[in-house]
């Protein structure tokens, strides 16, 4: 599967830490990300990420595009509600982008949980 990896600056941090927690399931799989969190991923673990650029110069319209080509399986967003974001208009048309297109969007910890565990659900049904 193709995942997209997207963090707001302050939930970054939360970010590293969740994918270095299903770091087994996330080495699976192909993963694409926004510039900084995408270069923090691979400074912090293990994992190669294809990188675009930061959300803010249009890397969630990147990603965007990638769910409108149907090259996304999965995004993984943690967002933070609690911080006005510069480019709102882009992270609404990201949302917008994975209803139409029917891809699954994880935009919080405990949402981000269930989708690794059906991941791994699938990993094992395979095996």
């Amino acid at each position: 599967m193709n995942i997209a990896l997207i963090a707001h600056d302050k939930k970054k941090d939360d970010l590293i830490k969740f994918i270095n927690q299903y770091i087994g399931i996330f080495e699976t799989h192909s993963l694409f990300a926004t510039g900084t969190t995408g270069q923090r991923i691979m400074d912090e673990t293990s994992l190669n990420v294809t990188r675009f650029k930061s959300g803010p110069l249009g890397g969630d319209q990147e990603i965007g595009a990638k769910v409108a080509n149907k090259d996304i399986d999965c995004i993984i967003f943690f967002r933070d509600p609690l911080t006005a974001q510069p480019h709102e208009p882009d992270v609404s048309a990201l949302l917008r982008l994975s209803d139409v297109y029917d891809v699954p969007l994880a935009t919080n910890e405990g949402t981000a949980s269930a989708v690794m565990l059906h991941l791994a659900e699938i990993k094992s049904k395979n095996n």
